[in-house]
């Protein structure tokens, strides 16, 4: 239907989450009426990121420096950071929307996602193991589950909690106030401090 390299593009496009075939073809065609400078530095962009950002070796948040499998991310670096507490979340995105609340100042722990079996993403998927072996390793005394409000959240948390139940750690979880069905990264700053201020013990 389209030249070849439209067409690689548009399905290399459709590839990204949320972006359906319609999207891909779209965002294509856009990216075919830019300027090349201004294409070249969106390519340029794609590969530098891709060069000097990885996933901190501790809490598997973003962190720069590259292929090196020893990096730490600025927060787990902060020697100011509460490390007996951590808060266990889905995605990077989640750590900078409770950042913003300046509510929390101990360290972090990104799962890389949630439970979905309708996806094909069980416990075995997400960052779970190396959590338990930062709890051996580290000293953490609290946990603190702020998965999504959603129903995958919810079952990645349920999971977390008959997991932790027999260890000597403090599990909670956010208290009331988030939207059901929401992601933490459109709450905002005052409703997730509130929540983190209010969160209820489960276990421990």
């Amino acid at each position: 239907m389209y030249a070849a390299a439209v067409q690689d593009l548009i399905d290399e496009l459709g590839r990204l989450p949320g972006i359906g075939p319609k999207s891909a073809q779209r965002i294509a065609f856009h990216l075919l009426k830019l300027p090349r400078d201004d294409a070249l530095r969106l390519a340029r962009s794609i590969t530098t990121v891709k060069d000097k950002v990885s996933w901190c070796r501790r809490c598997f948040n973003i962190a720069e420096g590259g292929a090196d499998p020893e990096v730490e991310c600025g927060i787990c670096t902060d020697d100011r950071r509460d490390g007996a507490v951590v808060c266990v979340v889905e995605e990077p995105r989640d750590v900078v929307a409770i950042e913003k609340t300046r509510e929390f100042r101990g360290r972090y722990h990104v799962l890389q996602g949630a439970i979905s079996p309708i996806d094909g993403i069980g416990p075995d998927k997400l960052r779970i193991r190396e959590l338990l072996g930062r709890l051996q390793s580290e000293g953490i005394e609290e946990l603190i589950l702020c998965t999504n409000p959603n129903i995958e959240g919810d079952a990645t948390a349920m999971y977390l909690t008959a997991l932790l139940k027999d260890l000597p750690v403090k599990v909670s979880q956010l208290a009331s106030g988030l939207p059901v069905g929401g992601d933490l990264e459109y709450a905002d700053e005052i409703t997730l401090g509130r929540a983190l201020e209010g969160r209820r013990s489960v276990s421990g």
